[in-house]
């Protein structure tokens, strides 16, 4: 292995020694721990310690760094307290993730590094949102993010490769290409000669490391790190080295033949670069025997404090109360100057009222720019705000999604309009696993906004017309916003983007350009979780939300005869259930109507809450009515038949004289 020094001075080359070796040592020792049953799992990054430690140096302290399970060496080498990653490795209190997930599953904001998620692809897309924000606030940074050659087959490699070219995101694309994904050899991943060439596709620059030779990884990546910042654009690397150990320890190494597993061992990146400092005069036998002494005391006190510390403990109020970041909640008062608009428009006055609000607020979606999207409710908006905060996108949604956590993580707000609400299922691993669960994980907010224009009745057939809220009201830490009229989709998509939590922001195109209703013109807020009782009535009570409201509305004007409470949810989660267990007890009879279809949709949950609840008011059985147990049909006829409106006056008249 050949080593250049060039204009490194002897502390540089002591420095990243002792950076290589620290987190060996600590990894020698988490082996050891594992087998006397002291740690649960173990993902060991001995023999790449070169890749992690050069990378980290070679960035600045406020740059940001996604690293992967095999990256000791950047936590250590942003000096983050050892004891604190002991805790987190044996799930107690003072751990980044105060027990809640493992190993290197987690962030830490005051370090500036965003850990993975076992999915692996969708923090390429993450560090895509980061560097645009620095981007956009002409900071000369550049973000830094790990990924195994394994993940390089997965859909948001791909996606975040192509909105980091499109973008010219100063993004570090960081490939640690060790031999296997678990047992699956490189020849068996991929067909190309180098993971590298498949920067050209995508129009961007390239580099193969030796990611076991430490001097090569550091001055290399120190000189695209300094060319970045001044021209920003991203870098796709390709570092060749190996996985001396088991995808994790149990798995074991039985499947690399020898000849291999002995080829690289030859390469260790710390006794050839100790070997090469030794021999150069750099450093000393006893200076090395200091420095692993002084490492190993380090390594034995913090150990002692991560086991002194209790396990941790179960807080059933904490542990619900930190799914969500805390929310305080502004009340700005509607004033009286309204006008009769569409609910189309009053959802693009909401979303342009708060781009002037919130300097910090971009726009991403699909078509959005200067053709104003499919609904044309970003129309005129680049005019107002430029393209830089009005983005169309690539057709990626899950890179997109991504992009918008990143986004959230370096201090901004993003509203990401789904062309369609169908069009989540490309983008729900990020949102469901991802946004979800930051919160409750690492204390990280996802100020993320989802737009989903959903809903039939248009015959647009069953890629356009689902109504899929159910998908994500089963999901913790995600909010579900679904209003039915105009005035309250303004103040509750103004509240969403206030609201540092991911919000899902439903809007039945049905609607759009049917309904009709006086809007104040200024910027206002409305409450989540507060259902509001448009009718009163003491026979039956209707509970339903979105294009539902409307469709009992018509029936209860077709029969003046049935007095009942109309409950309009508003918002789906939280869930106003106070509101509902109210009416109940006063009419003794539900009916819950959703254009869902039926089985596992939000009218199951509140039929079973109310069973448990209100049993003993009820005077008749509880009524469910949604669509048919098929995907959404394209023909009238059949749509007509699909939906549930005309079922719903049945199921009604009957419960009504039960």
């Amino acid at each position: 292995m050949r080593y250049h020094i060039g204009d490194l001075d002897h502390q540089k080359l002591r420095d990243l020694y002792t950076g290589m070796l620290k987190p060996r040592m600590i990894e020698e020792k988490m082996l050891i721990l594992l087998r006397q049953g002291k740690i649960s799992k173990w993902f060991s990054g001995i023999g790449q310690e070169a890749i992690s430690v050069g990378v980290t140096q070679a960035l600045k302290k406020e740059e940001y760094i996604l690293p992967m399970h095999r990256n000791l060496g950047v936590f250590t080498s942003r000096n983050i307290p050892l004891h604190r990653l002991f805790a987190q490795w044996q799930g107690k209190q003072s751990g980044f993730t105060q027990g809640r997930d493992r190993s290197f599953h987690f962030g830490t904001q005051e370090y500036r590094i965003v850990g993975m998620i076992s999915h692996l692809g969708p923090q390429l897309g993450v560090a895509d949102g980061i560097a645009l924000a620095d981007l956009l606030g002409r900071k000369k940074r550049v973000t830094a993010v790990f990924t195994g050659e394994g993940a390089t087959s997965e859909g948001d490699f791909h996606e975040a490769l192509n909105i980091a070219s499109v973008w010219s995101l100063p993004v570090l694309f960081c490939i640690e290409n060790n031999g296997y994904g678990l047992s699956t050899p490189t020849n068996e991943q991929y067909n190309c000669e180098n993971l590298a060439d498949r920067a050209k596709g995508y129009g961007m620059e390239s580099r193969i490391i030796d990611g076991n030779n430490i001097l090569e990884v550091y001055t290399k990546v120190d000189e695209l790190c300094k060319a970045m910042r001044k021209r920003p654009r991203p870098m796709l690397l390709e570092f060749k080295t190996f996985r001396m150990r088991g995808h994790e320890e149990a798995s074991g190494t039985k499947y690399v033949p020898e000849k291999l597993m002995s080829k690289w061992a030859k390469q260790d990146p710390i006794a050839n670069y100790e070997a090469f400092l030794l021999e150069e005069g750099v450093i000393s036998q006893e200076e090395i025997d200091n420095i692993k002494a002084e490492i190993s005391e380090e390594i034995n006190e913090n150990l002692k404090m991560a086991f002194d510390e209790p396990p941790v403990s179960f807080n059933e109020t904490k542990e619900l109360k930190e799914v969500y970041q805390e929310f305080d909640y502004q009340h700005i008062e509607p004033k009286e100057n309204s006008e009769n608009i569409r609910f189309v428009d009053a959802i693009s006055q909401g979303l342009e009222q708060s781009m002037f609000r919130h300097n910090e607020l971009i726009i991403m979606g699909q078509d959005i720019a200067d053709y104003g999207g499919v609904f044309k409710i970003t129309e005129g908006f680049t005019a107002k705000f430029g393209k830089s905060r009005v983005r169309n996108t690539p057709i990626c949604e899950s890179g997109i999604v991504s992009t918008a956590m990143g986004l959230s993580i370096n201090g901004m707000k993003s509203v990401v309009e789904m062309q369609f609400a169908d069009f989540v299922s490309s983008g729900f691993n990020p949102i469901v696993n991802y946004l979800a669960k930051v919160h409750y994980r690492w204390n990280e907010k996802a100020d993320v906004v989802i737009r989903m224009p959903c809903g039939g009745g248009l015959g647009a057939g069953p890629f356009h017309s689902q109504t899929n809220e159910a998908w994500f009201t089963k999901t913790p830490g995600l909010k579900v916003v679904y209003p039915a009229f105009p005035a309250d989709a303004k103040g509750l998509l103004n509240t969403a983007i206030n609201d540092p939590n991911p919000v899902l922001f439903f809007e039945h195109k049905g609607l759009y350009r049917s309904i009709y209703g006086d809007v104040p013109k200024d910027y206002y807020t409305l409450p989540f979780g507060k259902a509001n009782l448009l009718r009163k009535g003491a026979s039956i009570s209707i509970v339903t939300y979105g294009a539902g409201v409307h469709w009992a509305s018509e029936v209860l004007e077709k029969h003046p005869n049935i007095e009942a409470d109309l409950v309009d949810l508003r918002t789906l989660q939280p869930l106003d259930m106070d509101t509902v267990y109210t009416s109940v007890k006063k009419t003794g009879k539900l009916i819950i109507l959703q254009e869902d279809t039926l089985f596992g949709g939000i009218a199951s949950d509140i039929s079973a809450m109310v069973m448990e609840e209100c049993f003993r008011y009820l005077d008749a059985p509880i009524k469910r009515v949604g669509s048919l147990e098929t995907p959404v049909p394209f023909a009238k006829e059949l749509e007509e038949n699909y939906l549930p409106k005309q079922r719903f006056e049945s199921a009604l008249l009957n419960l009504y004289a039960y």
